[in-house]
């Protein structure tokens, strides 16, 4: 009796919240999160590769030219505190027996991302370079004729390593697809300003940080279920570390990254759900609250992506006149592409959303997961007309408040007119 009462008083603490109430949930999201626990992750979560449906396009209208912005692909993240923290823990509960099987597997899982950390912040991984390879792999098969013959192809990267070997993984796979095609590369300091535009947004948005907290506000953790599921004895565990809490919030710093790094063990499956439903709406709303077109912060937000949209404007007037150049490649960053979506009015990534809308209808791991991409492609027929077609993720998709020509396609001409999508 004894036993049972100090393991009450012990836990009792640390699971508080089990009866505290939550925020609405989003089924929808939920139901997402269930079918793949490392999408909780969002910006973090890997390129998930799906059948493209093509809509035809009108009669006489052939592809001639493609423009395009990619997030690096998958990458380290920054700093290696929590997994240290987990390791640490889990290594001194081991010495002591007091390691489940469950716990003792997390041990190695979290061990082998440190290991693929490596001391270096923001790498891109060796899925991260697979990802590109078969992100223009996929694109040249849709469009052989846009690279057929000795075309030019322009490529530009974010002054980051990550991007940089992002392109290099992209450009390598289109000239093993077409030995003739003319590759231009360049990277540097002067193009970062639009391709890369960074200034103090944080100022712009202030805000978002109080909208999630207050959306959070009083919700408590259950932390029975992971130091069930970590240590045969949690109690005589619990002199291994200050919080449970900050513990299962370390593990999922663990897991969120461990798909980059090819280890695909689910690490949250030591976490109770309802936390891994916190961990990925407080970075959703995060993620589209400072960088999306959202009632509260956009119109002071997405104006920024500016210079990067009038490059994708010049580039393709000049491409198109032309006649030589396929494509325009650039490699960049999370930030810059949830904005220039936004800019265009792409649907889905930049539909207009109060904070109360967030979890119901944007989901970042599927809006900006690693190697996200916007594409535009571009059509003439005979009489030198020219359409153009939105993919995001290579998924087709309308501009918001704008009527096509037809189907998924625009008049480029009247994109041009209607660029500022935000506002529409």
């Amino acid at each position: 009796m004894k036993r049972l009462l100090i393991l009450t008083a012990v836990l009792l603490p640390l699971c508080a919240g089990m009866l505290s109430a939550q925020p609405k949930r989003s089924e929808r999201a939920a139901a997402l999160l269930r079918e793949d626990n490392t999408r909780a992750g969002n910006n973090t979560n890997s390129y998930e590769f799906h059948p493209i449906v093509e809509t035809p396009a009108p009669k006489g209208f052939k592809p001639v030219y493609v423009s395009h912005y990619g997030r690096h692909g998958s990458r380290s993240n920054w700093g290696d505190t929590a997994y240290k923290a987990v390791i640490d823990v889990l290594s001194q509960a081991k010495e002591a027996g007091l390691l489940t099987a469950g716990g003792d597997s997390l041990l190695n899982e979290v061990t082998r991302v440190l290991e693929g950390y490596d001391g270096m912040d923001g790498r891109l991984t060796q899925r991260g370079v697979r990802e590109h390879g078969l992100l223009a792999e996929r694109l040249y098969d849709r469009y052989p004729a846009v690279f057929k013959g000795d075309r030019r192809v322009r490529a530009m990267s974010s002054t980051s390593q990550r991007c940089i070997i992002s392109m290099n993984a992209f450009t390598v796979s289109l000239g093993k697809k077409n030995p003739a095609l003319q590759f231009r590369l360049d990277t540097g300091e002067k193009f970062m300003s639009y391709i890369s535009y960074t200034p103090n947004y944080q100022q712009l948005t202030a805000g978002t940080a109080d909208i999630i907290r207050q959306a959070w506000e009083g919700v408590q953790h259950d932390t029975t279920y992971v130091l069930r599921r970590l240590f045969t004895d949690p109690v005589a565990a619990h002199r291994f570390f200050r919080s449970a809490d900050a513990l299962q919030w370390n593990i999922m710093s663990a897991a969120e990254i461990a798909e980059d790094f090819d280890i695909e063990e689910n690490l949250y499956r030591f976490v109770p759900f309802d936390l891994i439903y916190e961990k990925w709406s407080r970075s959703n709303m995060s993620l589209y609250l400072q960088h999306c077109n959202s009632v509260e912060f956009g119109e002071k937000r997405v104006p920024l992506a500016r210079s990067l949209v009038q490059d994708f404007v010049d580039k393709a007037d000049e491409a198109l006149a032309d006649g030589t150049i396929a494509a325009d490649l650039r490699f960049g960053h999370d930030y810059p592409i949830m904005t220039l979506a936004a800019y265009f009015g792409v649907e889905g990534v930049g539909d207009k959303l109060s904070a109360d809308e967030i979890d119901d209808n944007w989901f970042g791991f599927q809006n900006i997961c690693m190697a996200s991409n916007l594409q535009l492609v571009f059509y003439r027929n005979a009489a030198g007309e020219t359409l153009v077609k939105f993919f995001y993720n290579e998924q087709e998709r309308l501009l918001r408040g704008l009527a096509p020509y037809t189907g998924p396609y625009y008049l480029w001409d009247t994109v041009k007119a209607n660029l500022q999508g935000y506002l529409r």
